[in-house]
């Protein structure tokens, strides 16, 4: 996957985005940060489906109603841009809705990973494509449990 950056405020993950260089940044040890590790590190081992982090992206009103319908969708799971914007009640909305989901700034917490192109196809991802694929595949492992 690469390198992660985790990015808060005193009391949240602001940001989580795949750096390639860490070579000038210095690690936090803030403990928000070694909780986000900490999860993230059960999440990639398979034994994590929901992160348990206060989280608080930057973004427009509208923006964050999206981002908000992405934490819906369960693990394991992928659905549509389309099928997203029905869910948002404005299904003429794609476009901002596809735009917005680009602009997700916590990458995973809030899985955007898990938006795919009506046809299957993956598209749309700013970790790159590779990541996405490998996400989900490490989600479709390691699916959700029916409850029922």
């Amino acid at each position: 996957m690469g390198n992660i950056e985790i990015t808060h405020s005193d009391t949240h993950v602001t940001a989580l985005s795949f750096v390639d260089d860490m070579a000038n940044r210095t690690p936090s040890e803030h403990p928000l940060v070694k909780q986000t590790q900490a999860q993230l590190l059960e999440y990639f081992e398979g034994k994590r489906e929901k992160f348990q982090l206060p989280i608080n992206p930057e973004g427009t009103e509208f923006q964050k109603k999206v981002w908000l319908l992405l934490l819906k969708i369960p693990f394991g799971r992928t659905l549509s841009y389309l099928k997203l914007s029905q869910m948002s009640g404005n299904i003429k909305a794609i476009r901002a809705i596809a735009a917005a989901v680009g602009k997700n700034p916590i990458l995973i917490l809030i899985p955007c990973h898990r938006i795919i192109g009506s046809n299957g196809q993956m598209i749309g991802y700013s970790g790159g494509i590779p990541r996405k694929k490998s996400l989900l595949e490490l989600e479709q492992k390691n699916p959700q449990k029916s409850l029922f």
